[in-house]
């Protein structure tokens, strides 16, 4: 894949009008709200992951709808007080798997929260646990999680995962290995995306967050992303409206509410993109619209940085991107102590 995408010096300025409904705010406060008559219930239960240096809790939680959300929480063996902590989302199609799989942030000293993405898990090589079988689903959908319930921001598939993961922070935040105080999140692809929400809703909940770490983020700026790539999970929602032809205006009125430039303007945490230049999955244009717009409705300057990986498609920096948030990640914490 050569660069298709803007060059890096109009990326770096590229900040797009992406059209945010009036009632922005007030729909996610009232999804928050909804979530919260359902009591969180998170239990954490021990279990035997085959480790001699990380401890794993089976996480289980109230999320959209009070359906049960698992995840697994790592942390250091023999840990017994509070911990800086790192909740994880994850990329598409991918979830908690085994336990054994995803714990470098507990190697780093950290606890590591994991929340499985529910209906997802199948690239996992274990199944994930956690089903969506919500009846906001909808009728029509093309195969996949990027149209369902499409037609209305109500029951668009991607209100419960944000949902969900603002849930996860609160039910992170319940246990005594947390320190609540000390949290980033952080996920690639589709998890990087998820951050992107969970950082913009954080504060609607009443959450502060040390950081945000999204890598390579999906779900930015969906209508230049149908534009230039024809490459899944993008390309779903163009095999619906191809399909559904009179709904075009209709599903992008429901995907502005989750588009990670408008959800990206509302956080006030500091953060730590990563862009591939090559990324036909998340084409570089829809990363740095994100990234310009990210903080900008606080009032106050909100720190920011972005690592560029030129000759890179979606697999992006992988273990240079994790090398460089083991150093982002304890600075900031490490800042806050």
């Amino acid at each position: 894949m050569a660069m298709f995408d803007f060059s890096l010096d109009k990326l770096r300025e590229y900040r797009p009008e992406v059209a945010a409904p009036a009632d922005l705010v007030d729909f996610w406060r009232r999804s928050i709200e909804k979530a919260r008559t359902d009591d969180l219930s998170a239990t954490f239960t021990p279990i035997d992951n085959k480790l001699a240096v990380v401890d794993t809790y089976d996480v289980t939680y109230a999320g959209f709808g009070g359906a049960p959300i698992k995840g697994w929480l790592h942390v250091p063996a023999g840990t017994t007080g509070p911990l800086p902590t790192v909740v994880q989302y994850f990329g598409y199609s991918g979830g908690r798997g085994f336990p054994h799989t995803t714990n470098l942030w507990a190697q780093a000293g950290y606890a590591h929260f994991l929340m499985d993405t529910r209906g997802q898990g199948y690239s996992s090589g274990n199944p994930g646990g956690t089903p969506d079988d919500s009846a906001y689903a909808g009728l029509n959908h093309a195969p996949g999680f990027m149209t369902a319930g499409i037609t209305d921001p109500e029951t668009y598939y991607y209100r419960r995962v944000y949902i969900d993961a603002v849930r996860a922070l609160e039910a992170a935040r319940t246990s005594p290995f947390v320190d609540p105080d000390k949290i980033i999140v952080t996920g690639g692809s589709q998890g990087g995306g998820i951050s992107i929400a969970a950082a913009g809703l954080a504060g609607l909940a009443g959450i502060d967050l040390l950081g945000c770490a999204p890598d390579v983020p999906f779900l930015c700026h969906f209508e230049r992303a149908l534009q230039i790539t024809d490459k899944d999970p993008y390309g779903e929602i163009t095999r619906y409206l191809k399909g559904f032809r009179n709904e075009v205006e209709t599903a992008y009125r429901t995907l502005s509410y989750f588009d990670g430039v408008n959800l990206g303007r509302l956080a006030t945490a500091p953060t730590l993109f990563s862009v591939a230049l090559m990324d036909a999955v998340c084409p570089p244009s829809t990363v740095f619209a994100a990234y310009n717009a990210y903080g900008t409705a606080s009032d106050a300057e909100v720190a920011k940085d972005i690592k560029v990986y030129s000759h890179n498609e979606h697999e992006g920096g992988q273990t240079y991107q994790q090398d460089a948030q083991l150093d982002w990640f304890a600075k900031v914490f490490e800042g806050a102590s």
